[in-house]
């Protein structure tokens, strides 16, 4: 019976955890894997992996506003219903500025002459690429664009079609920071979600509103505390409530130089000789072994889930 494909999302409740940091650390240790960066909105998993892109695809994440000159008579309704002034007369001409419109269709649905055209835009690219840990599936939003929700899913789509043809056991996927659109998107599916968390009472608070947001699908949620030395006490709460909520706890990381001197070089912690990569692999092993149980799973706290 062939293996079930397993799907690993490092997540965090806000951004500057180390969660990109630790999964490329993982990336490096991991067997059979397939790398997937859903932080779409800031990917910089490739920092570290340095890929090389084998295939390239354009990503049209929604629609925007364009003015058919031929067909515009000039009335100006456009730009009166536009809330978000993003149409513009210049030289008798009426101008949609495409980084001011939003794609909502106002424009499109009222103009008395249909002298406005609504095609999908391109929002970006999504890759295929191969790096020195295996299959890489990433992307790249333009500065600005949105969808971000709608290029995850995508890229989750094309990353286990790919795992499946490679025969792939496992994908790992650095996921998106927080509780928004892109996150659900990211957790979608998931196997297990990888929450890294700072020893800190937002970073507990920020770690319970993700954890709910796992709950709410159904997905079992493992914790990392990383510079847990940094906060004895903040610690001792995180691992307090690990315990009381059935939350399995991978492991602590301390405060070390070694992480952005890996990152200087354009390495993985895991790849720099040192006790930290030693913490990171022994945490890995763990992470592999874990067979989620139901009471991994929690329901969701009213109001922690938005």
């Amino acid at each position: 019976m062939a293996e079930l494909l397993r799907e690993i999302v490092v997540i965090s409740g806000k951004g500057g955890t180390g969660k990109t940091s630790l999964t490329c650390a993982f990336a490096a240790l991991a067997k059979n894997t397939l790398l997937c960066d859903l932080d779409v909105d800031v990917p910089d998993m490739h920092i570290i992996l340095k890929p090389t892109p084998r295939r390239e695809e354009p990503f049209m994440g929604g629609n925007k506003a364009r003015i058919q000159e031929e067909l515009c008579e000039g009335c100006g309704s456009c730009r009166d219903l536009c809330q978000f002034e993003a149409i513009r007369e210049q030289d008798g001409h009426f101008l949609v500025d495409q980084a001011l419109c939003e794609g909502c269709g106002v424009c499109y649905s009222l103009c008395p002459q249909k002298a406005i055209a609504f095609p999908e835009a391109l929002c970006g690219h999504w890759f295929i690429s191969d790096t020195r840990f295996g299959p890489f599936v990433h992307a790249q939003l333009k500065p600005g664009e949105e969808n971000s929700g709608k290029l995850v899913s995508l890229l989750k789509k094309e990353a286990r079609a790919l795992a499946k043809s490679l025969g792939a056991t496992t994908i790992l996927c650095d996921g998106s920071p927080g509780t928004g659109c892109p996150v659900v998107s990211s957790l979608a599916g998931a196997s297990l979600a990888l929450a890294v968390v700072e020893p800190s009472l937002s970073g507990q608070h920020d770690f319970q509103r993700v954890a709910g947001v796992c709950a709410h699908f159904h997905i079992p949620v493992g914790v990392i505390i990383n510079r847990y030395d940094l906060n004895p006490e903040g610690t001792e709460a995180l691992e307090s409530l690990c315990q009381k909520e059935n939350y399995p706890l991978f492991g602590k990381i301390p405060f070390s130089g070694d992480i952005p001197k890996a990152s200087q070089q354009g390495l993985a912690l895991t790849e720099l000789p040192g006790p930290l990569a030693g913490t990171v692999e022994t945490i890995w092993q763990k992470i592999v072994q874990f067979q989620p149980q139901a009471q991994h799973i929690l329901r969701p706290m009213p109001g922690k889930t938005s």
